[in-house]
């Protein structure tokens, strides 16, 4: 016998629903504000992040960094690009700065992934003050069905 489910049954099953949906939204902007937020002293570059059907490709503006100066971190869920932007020694004796928008330290950019990307295949190329790094994406294969080998230990029996 199935038990039907008045009107005020369906309201608390939408409502459950509509705060799960907006504790995962919450999540995902936690996340954001996290990889966006600089520590002191720091300096966040301009990122570009886009998407091919084979791969993800990212863009990171860093002006005046030699390739000895960045590191990349890669793990399935996330690319994270930081280093130190030293300041050139000045050439002649400056007495004051007029204008200096230029930005140097520390900066660091943490890139969420939500693609399963192939991290072995990952590759990073500096040319005129930009980064590009080619994270080749993999077929997700969760919800596929494989087969498995079973290994019979008794083979006398």
């Amino acid at each position: 016998m199935v038990k039907s489910v008045g009107a005020a049954g369906l309201e608390r099953i939408e409502l459950k629903r509509q705060i799960e949906r907006i504790g995962r939204l919450f999540t995902v902007l936690q996340e954001a504000e996290a990889a966006q937020t600089p520590a002191a002293g720091a300096w966040l570059p301009a990122v570009d992040v886009c998407e091919t059907t084979k791969a993800i490709c990212v863009r990171i503006e860093l002006p005046g960094v030699s390739v000895g100066q960045i590191k990349i971190a890669l793990t399935s869920d996330r690319l994270r690009v930081y280093g130190d932007k030293k300041k050139r020694a000045p050439r002649q004796r400056i007495i004051s700065h007029l204008c200096s928008e230029r930005s140097y330290g520390r900066f660091d950019r943490v890139i969420p992934l939500r693609w399963t990307i192939s991290v072995q295949d990952a590759t990073a190329e500096l040319s005129n003050g930009l980064l590009f790094i080619h994270l080749p994406k993999i077929r997700d294969r969760r919800g596929s069905e494989f087969r498995v080998a079973i290994q019979d230990l008794n083979p006398d029996v």
